[in-house]
């Protein structure tokens, strides 16, 4: 075969002479996926959102009683007066005139007034935000650390007394319902029991006519005890999930490869096996940060935090429609926002996912 015949015959069979415009779109259709991958998920994230908006709408019409009747405050009124309460507040209009204006105005942000405050439900949820994002963010803090950490030391000591005693502690704590633990904790160490005295308040965030550093110390004081009950509950989770996805790396070939380098233990752990393992755990995190804006309702109505959680009891109690209405939909777009967000990062730390 001649040297002049080879060029031809190479671009005839796709060799070199092909291989050019085929790997200059390579690069082009990997680029494309991420941008694919972040406008699914995201469209998925409307979907939910507006599910959740139609949901919150006909779910707590089910709930019994007149919200009417509560505005009297159990006056006798006439019938004349109740039908007033109801065109003031467009209850006598149709189901389907009223669910068609709950969503035009959500959708600008209105979500409507509350019966029993008679203030706009986006300034009472503004107000009671900032107290639950104080508890739950302080809690969620502390309760994933300790689970990150001590699911990590689980797992490198898989089998052993301390990983026995964390693992069964966690798995008791977990399935203890939060709000008797609660309860539990404001007898013993509020009420005082036996040898016991009485430490901290049984609930609320403050005392009143504290200032300054005086206001914090008090505000920290009223904290321990939610807290206390919030990571007791919720820590165990983050331990299990953080132990178990240590266990499935710690049989790679990666960390054999590292530790016949000379590594220590300790290295091998922290730089190799520790951040693979925590892919799982960062979708739990998120979740939990989703559930930090949501707040615990039973824990915050057994301390009488004033927060998201013990309002949104409160607007149940009447029932207050607007208001029950409006934390039911923060407290789902919460976890569905930080849901998604997850699903965007974890492309970023694993470059599997999204393809």
């Amino acid at each position: 075969m001649t040297a002049e015949a080879t060029p031809s015959l190479v671009g005839k069979t796709g060799g070199p002479a092909e291989a050019g415009p085929s790997v200059a779109r390579g690069p082009r259709v990997r680029g494309t996926a991420y941008p694919r991958y972040v406008a699914g998920k995201l469209g998925g994230a409307a979907v939910s959102l507006l599910a959740v908006l139609v949901t919150s709408f006909f779910l707590f019409r089910l709930i019994p009683g007149d919200p009417v009747k509560f505005m009297t405050g159990g006056r006798q009124v006439s019938a004349e007066q109740l039908a007033a309460y109801r065109r003031e507040f467009g209850l006598d209009l149709p189901l389907w005139q009223q669910f068609t204006d709950y969503c035009g105005k959500a959708l600008t942000g209105d979500l409507g007034t509350s019966y029993q405050f008679r203030a706009p439900v986006m300034d009472k949820i503004s107000e009671a935000l900032p107290n639950t994002l104080l508890l739950t963010g302080t809690s969620f803090v502390l309760y994933t650390a300790i689970g990150v950490l001590l699911g990590t030391r689980a797992a490198w000591r898989n089998g052993g007394l301390g990983d026995r005693l964390n693992t069964g502690l966690a798995l008791t704590l977990y399935s203890i319902p939060s709000f008797w633990l609660g309860l539990l904790l404001i007898i013993v160490f509020s009420v005082g029991i036996g040898p016991i005295p009485g430490l901290f308040p049984t609930g609320g965030m403050e005392s009143g006519g504290e200032e300054g550093f005086g206001y914090v110390l008090d505000v920290a004081h009223h904290l321990v005890l939610p807290v206390v009950t919030l990571v007791a509950v919720e820590y165990g989770q983050t331990l299990l999930v953080t132990r178990s996805a240590l266990l499935d790396e710690m049989g790679s070939d990666y960390l054999t490869t590292a530790r016949a380098k000379g590594l220590r233990d300790d290295l091998v752990r922290r730089r190799h096996a520790v951040p693979n393992a925590l892919l799982p755990t960062m979708t739990l995190v998120f979740i939990n940060l989703g559930r930090t804006v949501a707040g615990v309702i039973l824990v915050e109505t057994v301390f009488s935090w004033p927060g998201l959680g013990g309002l949104f009891y409160q607007a149940l109690s009447v029932p207050d429609l607007p208001l029950v209405q409006g934390l039911f939909f923060v407290f789902a777009a919460a976890v569905i926002v930080m849901n998604t967000l997850a699903d965007l990062i974890y492309p970023l730390l694993d470059p599997r996912v999204g393809r």
